[in-house]
């Protein structure tokens, strides 16, 4: 990503973002603020949307270390613009959760500073803290992984008081029927147009799958509901203090926050090349965590098969996420194949 992005220079004019930013920090901390000196430079982090390393002196209130996160249209950056589903498009929606949930909660994730949003204008701007970048993808310490295991499931046990709030928040996605078969009819159609095989192995196989998904969707819908991060993979997770009791879990990028079963994200958190004793480690902490009431009404092997069932919902997402669209390195994998593997373990 680096390679790219230090082509890419920021698209913000500087007096611009320091009167907003200033703005910002004003309601912030309840008081006029002035920037002295300020910083800035496109991360090496960006994804989605153009990312900014902002440094920044307040009189007053000394340095602070932002990120700074254009979600306007016109921030999303080339391949994302070009294969991100029209429908998971939303520039409130990162917003909304840092505004309306995130900061509520205290679950570790990165302070919000503030947002401007002006839909005349077309900005959507989002100011964060900015913690050090050690992702959970780094920690060879397996044990980091099931306490984050854990705290994963005491995190959706927190979200899923603000998730009975009616449907309050409007930005988010909904993991509902319509969903799930959205995707499964992109998979077919994206599967369908890329097997090139004289027998045309791969059409059979998503078709195949296809035929028996709907017991799938129904068990997805029976799962307990929270609001989920979307997309909880071990680079969207930062850790600060791993080897202490007072380890820091911050998610970032909620573009694909919803509401749904937690246990998408526990899929997220544990796809790759895990043996099936690590992700099953994995699983069991998670279940341990929940709730007394809950755990002891979901037996661990129906929670087993609830969880492969998110496995190939995710499969199916990846295939369906773009006509011509390749994961990138951290996610790439055959995911044909997975979900051919997994609706067998299902027996659908």
């Amino acid at each position: 990503m680096r390679g790219v992005l230090e082509h890419l220079d920021p698209i913000v004019p500087p007096e611009e973002l320091q009167d907003s930013l200033e703005k910002v920090l004003s309601e912030f901390f309840s008081e006029p603020v002035t920037i002295s000196r300020w910083h800035r430079h496109v991360s090496d982090y960006s994804s989605s949307y153009l990312l900014e390393e902002l440094d920044v002196e307040v009189r007053g209130h000394g340095e602070l270390k932002l990120m700074f996160k254009d979600l306007s249209r016109r921030a999303l950056l080339i391949d994302a613009s070009r294969n991100k589903p029209a429908f998971c498009d939303d520039s409130m929606r990162e917003i909304e959760m840092y505004r309306r949930v995130l900061q509520q909660q205290q679950l570790g994730t990165a302070t919000c500073y503030g947002a401007v949003v002006d839909d005349a204008g077309g900005r959507f701007w989002l100011f964060l803290e900015r913690l050090e970048p050690v992702h959970l993808w780094q920690m060879g310490d397996f044990a980091i992984w099931q306490r984050i295991a854990a705290w994963l499931a005491r995190a959706h046990f927190a979200l899923s008081h603000a998730a009975r709030g009616g449907r309050a928040l409007t930005h988010l996605l909904e993991h509902d029927e319509a969903f799930y078969l959205r995707w499964l009819q992109r998979a077919q159609e994206f599967v369908r147009q890329r097997d090139k095989s004289a027998e045309h192995t791969a059409t059979h196989t998503i078709d195949r799958i296809a035929d028996t998904y709907s017991s799938v969707v129904e068990r997805l819908l029976r799962l307990p509901r929270t609001i989920i991060h979307g997309e909880f993979y071990p680079s969207n997770v930062l850790i600060q203090n791993p080897a202490t009791e007072a380890m820091r879990v911050c998610a970032v990028d909620w573009e694909m926050a919803a509401y749904g079963p937690g246990l998408i994200d526990l899929a997220a958190m544990t796809s790759g090349s895990w043996t099936t004793e690590e992700r099953d480690a994995m699983a069991h902490s998670y279940h341990s965590a929940l709730a007394d009431d809950l755990r002891d009404k979901w037996p661990f092997e129906q929670f087993q098969r609830d969880l492969l069932c998110c496995r190939l919902h995710q499969a199916i997402q990846f295939l369906g996420w773009s006509r011509d669209w390749n994961a990138p390195p951290e996610h790439a994998q055959d995911w044909l194949n997975e979900a051919e593997t997994i609706a067998a373990q299902l027996s659908i």
